[in-house]
């Protein structure tokens, strides 16, 4: 499928095509911005869905993948960083270091290279989907194939329930 004829983000296609990927992006036409809308949208649980979130660590970006199920618990990003400062990025910073909007940034394919860390209890899932770019399309992908090309580190950052 050429980057004209995929439903994701120009940018995101490029990278797929990089990277010899080969999957199915799904356009919704509604969007899937959230993981509730996203799993609504495809018919998954929410644990099955990749929440690619932006943080800043002493000003400096880092991506966290987490299940959608579950929250990021900052502290322990802080403390997996040796950072003294973790915050949620602010849009702006989410755009500027990855190249999308908040609700369509897919784990890899971004404008920068950024530290990731990815959640654990993303390999509980033998298929998980996450945000092709655009707050409207989703690719389906085996966790550790997914964070293999993300670059990123397993740690364990989600709060405790």
């Amino acid at each position: 499928m050429s980057s004209k004829e995929s439903p994701a983000h120009p940018r995101f296609a490029e990278a797929l095509r990089t990277l010899g990927l080969d999957v199915e992006v799904r356009r919704f036409p509604d969007a899937t911005r959230t993981a509730a809308e996203a799993a609504a949208a495809i018919g998954c649980d929410v644990g099955e869905i990749v929440k690619s979130l932006v943080f800043a660590a002493d000003g400096v970006p880092v991506l966290v993948l987490m299940d959608g199920s579950s929250r990021v618990d900052v502290e322990l990003v802080r403390r997996e960083l040796g950072a003294g400062e973790v915050k949620r990025a602010n849009a702006d910073l989410v755009r500027e270091t990855t190249g999308y909007a908040i609700g369509g940034v897919p784990p890899f394919g971004h404008l920068t290279r950024t530290r990731v860390l990815a959640d654990r209890g993303l390999l509980d899932h033998p298929v998980v989907w996450a945000a092709a770019g655009t707050p409207h399309t989703v690719f389906p992908l085996d966790p550790k194939t997914l964070i293999a090309h993300a670059g990123g580190t397993l740690v364990d950052v989600a709060e405790q329930k």
